[in-house]
């Protein structure tokens, strides 16, 4: 239970991070216990996060400010380990060097700023570039589906690590789960495997040529027309260039075969 210093305190952050919120940042503490905070940080532009949707919490402790918070991210990202305790400067980790002063916004804030790095602390992994924006791009599926547990039935398995199909997120997030939802039902995405549906074989295997044969009165007889265009408005001389040309040389050729055979004579 927190104590009414924390329970204070941590009622004067959110109303500030509500009201004045960092870029890429959204937090609230959870409605049945204030100590129990949930984040949302969306990957920053020119990172390989870009367009994430990283969701993880926050755990206070009853002393709060004068002691720090265990941190975790629940969503696979490449950085850190899921729903895994990491050890930073302002986590549980190091309470004799966490500062009173420091507020929640601050302590997200640090925490971007070192997602964004690639120092490696305990709770973090070693990932490409590219494995990176991977995940990135299957954050809104993880965090709506439980990674892929989401039952229709609305029966759920495991916990939020192994994925709860979705309804922890669910329950703090629900604005954004619905966004989740549309935006996985627009790009047709499996709810189990987080893929995209593949486009039609017809459309997929088209090519720019087959489609011009198919088209007569479009670009292939702009082409066309073009091309005729082109000679028609072309001198005589340009036309027969090359046939002026050999009936020179053919010319010269015979004049001095003549000349040479005159002076013989």
């Amino acid at each position: 239970m927190a104590s009414r210093a924390a329970n204070k305190r941590l009622t004067r952050e959110y109303k500030t991070i509500s009201e004045n919120p960092p870029p890429y940042i959204e937090a609230h503490p959870s409605e049945s216990n204030i100590l129990e905070w949930h984040y949302i940080l969306t990957g920053p532009p020119d990172t390989p996060y870009h367009g994430g949707q990283y969701w993880g919490t926050l755990l206070f402790p009853p002393n709060y400010p004068f002691a720090p918070p265990s941190i975790k991210m629940h969503t696979p990202s490449g950085r850190f380990q899921p729903s895994t305790r990491l050890c930073l400067s302002i986590s549980d980790f190091h309470p004799k060097s966490f500062n009173p002063a420091w507020e929640v916004s601050t302590i997200l804030i640090g925490l971007l700023s070192f997602m964004t790095s690639e120092e490696m602390t305990t709770g973090s992994v070693n990932a490409s570039k590219s494995e990176r924006k991977w995940a990135a791009s299957r954050t809104r599926w993880w965090n709506s589906t439980g990674g892929g547990s989401y039952k229709k039935d609305g029966t759920q398995k495991g916990n939020i690590k192994a994925g709860d199909g979705g309804a922890k997120f669910r329950s703090e997030w629900e604005e954004l789960d619905k966004e989740n939802w549309k935006w996985m039902k627009e790009r047709g995405v499996d709810i189990v495997t987080g893929n995209e549906a593949k486009k039609d074989e017809d459309e997929k295997g088209r090519d720019c040529s087959g489609i011009a044969m198919k088209r007569p009165g479009g670009s292939q007889a702009v082409v066309g027309a073009v091309v005729e265009g082109g000679r028609e408005g072309r001198s005589w001389l340009q036309t027969h260039k090359y046939w002026i040309a050999g009936g020179v040389i053919f010319t010269y050729v015979m004049i001095a075969r003549l000349l040479s055979e005159g002076h013989e004579l």
